[in-house]
């Protein structure tokens, strides 16, 4: 129903409406994050154990796997996060042996789903989540595609409220002042929970203190304008499934010219639909008429043929019925000339 309000007031509201609304596009600003939260995750820590899935299943009451959790043969094939999944831990062969890291949504500080949005069902909230509002999401899926870590994932097997599914960082309980699930379950601390400024300087002081075991690079400090959750790894990222291409513009900047069209597309969607429904509903009537007429042509060339065989049947019954006719006046006529048993018995009397 709210879809359908939605796209009811797009077509009142007229083109334009979404000449203005174009105009601010792609202006939309997150920032400054003086005090946003984060997370690292140190990826020498990590041993794979999964309980950080497990944690972050219960916490959001996600449906059970197809596997337990710990049934670690699933590691050995790389996975992604999907609409029942937030989280995954995959292992990833390297020359120095298997790492495993992490993955779930990154909460970047200039949200590229939040900056494709146009109903704004994404806010990056102040502690550093990036929420999702399914209440006003008109299920277009552009933040799927503007994701740069593909990221969120579209409920497809929900007929009727199909939502966009992703990690929130936990933001109910961070708004209790408990921490994410899956840092809270960590066994071996890999996943550290803070001000993102300090988590910076955790990361800093780690590599400086063992300059062999990491890579001289905080991955998510300047990714994409930065990213609340970050990493650090003794193996190069790009051979820990993080890509290393792009750059440090954020998502906003990248996208503020081609966004500002879309409120307009979005604006003339419903001229476009009514097009489309007026041409659709012109051609069912000339389908329609055109089955209409097809039924009356067959109708009258049935009744034609019809009324034909009726002829011919009628012909042959006159003529049958003639023939019998016949045979009767026939047989009549030999019985009426046939000689009688009593005029033999007077021709005998009379000899």
């Amino acid at each position: 129903m709210l879809r359908r309000t939605f796209l009811g007031l797009l077509g009142a509201a007229g083109a334009s409406a979404a000449l203005t609304t174009s105009a601010q596009a792609g202006g939309k600003q997150f920032g400054p994050h003086p005090d946003t939260h984060g997370v690292l995750f140190d990826a020498t820590r990590c041993i794979g154990c999964r309980k950080c899935e497990l944690a972050c299943n219960e916490v959001n009451e996600l449906p059970a796997p197809d596997k337990p959790f710990d049934d670690l043969t699933v590691l050995d094939t790389e996975r992604r996060t999907d609409e029942k999944t937030y989280t995954v831990v995959n292992k990833y062969q390297t020359p120095a042996g298997p790492v495993f890291r992490k993955n779930q949504c990154n909460h970047c500080l200039e949200p590229a789903c939040a900056s494709a949005c146009f109903v704004r069902a994404f806010k990056k909230e102040p502690n550093g989540a990036v929420t999702y509002d399914a209440s006003v999401c008109v299920g277009c899926r552009y933040c799927m595609v503007a994701c740069p870590f593909s990221i969120p994932a579209y409920e497809y097997d929900e007929p009727l409220t199909p939502r966009v599914m992703k990690c929130t960082m936990c933001y109910p309980r961070l708004q209790e002042g408990k921490l994410p699930g899956c840092v809270e379950k960590c066994p071996k601390e890999a996943l550290t929970f803070g001000l993102r400024t300090d988590l910076i300087k955790i990361a800093r002081k780690r590599i400086e203190a063992y300059p062999d075991r990491y890579q001289d690079h905080i991955y998510g400090e300047h990714e994409m304008g930065g990213t609340s959750w970050m990493y650090i790894s003794g193996a190069p990222f790009s051979e820990i499934g993080l890509r290393e291409d792009l750059g440090t513009v954020s998502a906003p900047e990248l996208t503020a010219g081609p966004l500002a069209a879309v409120p307009m597309v979005v604006g003339l969607w419903p001229v476009l639909l009514g097009g489309i429904y007026a041409v659709s509903k012109r051609n069912a009537k000339i389908a329609n008429d055109e089955r209409v007429m097809a039924v009356k042509d067959a109708l009258k060339k049935a009744g034609a043929e019809a009324e034909k065989k009726l002829h011919e049947e009628l012909g042959k019954a006159e003529k049958a019925s003639q023939r019998r006719i016949e045979v009767e006046v026939k047989k009549a006529v030999e019985e009426a000339l046939a000689p009688k048993p009593e005029d033999a018995e007077t021709n005998e009397e009379e000899s």
